[in-house]
């Protein structure tokens, strides 16, 4: 059995080497990918285009506005001299936020009166603008505070514009950096995606180059065909997650405070259900088209199912029972764990667990579909 395996594995690596395609999605596609999903993949929102239109022209209304664009928030980008002209850049998308200071902002303050501004958001991508509309409420909380304070030096007496301070403070991502969340997601989806397209088209490229009647006249049973096809794969992906997780930490400065080996480890178990599927959907394939197109059926739903870019429990229960079938839901679960949490096996041992099931049963159903004869 290992001389037969010994064989399976060289003949694969010679059929890898011989393809120059196979070579570019092998070793750089993943770091690609990295880069380009590293930098696209953030919630993060930073210089809002802002347009301001101040009917007051007070010292009050200018310190309000330069607290807007002396934050790394906003960026004012037009003062329109109308609502209309206001609203058409809005409607062009050249501005995502509207600044409205009414006449009599200034004087109100002074009084101690309440003084009203409206922020006019941009509500096609209702997270941006959620937000945008959390960093206003920052600053405008900030304002008021200082005019309390000066309304009671005035005065004469003290008083607390904190009355309940909250002091908050965020573990595992202290600084509440959203590439911090996503790039170890990244990771995740580029061992998923990369051992899906090769493990998809192993066994029904045989089938077009005419090599599989070859392997059929061979003594290798059919266990053995499955585990020379997943073996030279899995080895492909551990070699991508290294070089991915060097891009997250080296490149994007992700912190990664768990053990490396349980990552491999865990990749190692994660790789049995996404090569068993793959290697499902080549036995069950006519063509390499079909194969593609069947994994890509499979990815899709696989990475929204996940919790990768929304959240399972705002998801229908219906749906959320689905995830329980997607073993890319646990591999997020512990890379994100090890990345961030730096948690060890006591903790991630029921993710692994699911994965381990569903790999064996993936396989299980590969090796059941092969058979060792040509319809």
């Amino acid at each position: 059995m290992i001389e037969r395996l010994k064989r399976m594995l060289i003949k694969e690596f010679i059929q890898i080497n011989r393809d120059p395609r196979m070579k570019g999605v092998i070793l750089l596609m993943p770091i690609v990918q990295a880069l380009v999903f590293g930098y696209a993949v953030t919630t993060d929102v930073r210089e809002v285009r802002l347009a301001i239109r101040d009917y007051d022209q007070s010292v009050e209304s200018r310190e309000l506005i330069s607290r807007f664009t002396g934050s790394d928030y906003f960026e004012a980008v037009a003062r329109p001299a109308t609502d209309d002209e206001a609203q058409r850049l809005v409607d062009a998308g050249e501005a995502k936020a509207v600044l409205r200071i009414d006449a009599g902002f200034g004087a109100s303050l002074r009084r101690g009166s309440s003084a009203p501004v409206q922020l006019i958001l941009d509500g096609t991508d209702s997270n941006t603008a959620g937000l945008v509309l959390g960093y206003a409420g920052k600053i405008v909380g900030t304002m008021n505070r200082t005019v309390l304070l000066r309304l009671a030096d005035r005065a004469g007496r003290p008083i607390n514009p904190d009355p309940v301070p909250l002091r908050s403070r965020a573990w595992f991502n202290e600084n509440l950096e959203s590439r911090n969340f996503y790039v170890p997601g990244v990771v995740a989806l580029i061992v998923t995606l990369v051992t899906l397209m090769l493990t998809s088209m192993a066994v029904v490229r045989e089938k077009e180059i005419g090599t599989m009647e070859q392997i059929i006249v061979t003594p290798i049973t059919r266990t053995e065909f499955i585990l020379g096809k997943t073996l030279p794969f899995a080895l492909i992906a551990i070699i991508n997650v290294l070089v991915v997780t060097a891009i997250a930490v080296l490149w994007f400065r992700v912190p990664i405070r768990g053990s490396i080996l349980l990552l491999l480890a865990s990749t190692l178990v994660f790789l049995t259900s996404t090569i068993g599927i793959g290697l499902f959907i080549s036995t069950a394939s006519g063509t390499q088209q079909q194969a593609m197109m069947s994994a890509f059926f499979f990815y899709f739903p696989a990475v929204l199912l996940s919790g990768f870019m929304f959240p399972i429990a705002n998801m229908p229960e219906t749906v959320q029972w689905l995830t329980f079938l997607n073993p890319l839901r646990y591999y997020l679960v512990i890379i994100r764990g090890i990345f961030l949490k730096g948690v060890g096996p006591g903790i991630l041992w029921p993710q692994m667990a699911a994965l381990a099931l569903l790999g064996i049963t993936s396989l299980t159903l590969a090796t059941r579909r092969f058979r060792k004869y040509l319809l």
